[in-house]
């Protein structure tokens, strides 16, 4: 697996409680015989992301399980009950001072590749101060989204449970979008999706 250009750190977000799924752990299902958080983690693993590190709250063993032997790093998130943002800034937090940048990725999107990290990964402009690579669909942004280090503050500062949308509305300038498809749109959220999607929920 080639890892040329700048150090970029995946970071999967993978602690929360998933409550419109109605109860059981939405990362746990599986499509096509991989549970949903796997299939994510693979992604990145197959990605030319420098490191994979996977935070973990609900059912934090499960979830751990479902990623054995794997090959990422575990951060575990006390918090994740308070929101998405608690996840972001455990993550970031934990990187250090090695990445150029971060992709974050929400471990419900089945569709996302090691390809499409790496489109996001060659669009990077590692000598801007500030940049920010944005999948879009048919004109309109979706995840997961890749920001430069010089924003790892601003991340860590989030608060709630919006994620960094606010952040990439407030630095326009810093944005470079790149269309990828509906793989950059789509997450189970609920039963009907993962129906539609094809998979099952575990047990």
């Amino acid at each position: 697996m080639t890892r040329a250009g700048p150090a970029i750190a995946a970071l999967v977000l993978a602690a929360g409680q998933g409550r419109r799924m109605g109860g059981p752990n939405k990362l746990l299902a599986e499509i096509g015989g991989r549970s949903l958080v796997r299939i994510v983690a693979d992604a990145a693993l197959a990605s030319r992301a420098a490191s994979v590190t996977v935070v973990t709250g609900h059912q934090r063993e499960a979830v751990e399980q479902a990623l054995a032997g794997a090959g990422v790093r575990f951060i575990d998130n006390p918090d994740h009950a308070a929101g998405l943002s608690t996840s972001l800034r455990r993550g970031v937090a934990s990187l250090g001072d090695d990445p150029d940048g971060v992709v974050v990725l929400l471990a419900d999107m089945p569709g996302i590749t090691g390809a499409i990290l790496d489109r996001l990964i060659s669009a990077f402009d590692p000598a801007a101060p500030e940049c920010i690579v944005v999948p879009t669909h048919g004109g309109r942004r979706g995840n997961p989204v890749l920001w430069s280090r010089g924003f790892f503050p601003a991340l860590q500062a989030i608060e709630g449970d919006m994620g960094a949308r606010q952040l990439i509305g407030a630095h326009a300038g810093a944005v470079v979008e790149v269309e990828i498809g509906p793989e950059v749109a789509l997450d189970i959220d609920t039963p009907e999706a993962l129906d539609a999607a094809g998979g099952r929920l575990p047990g």
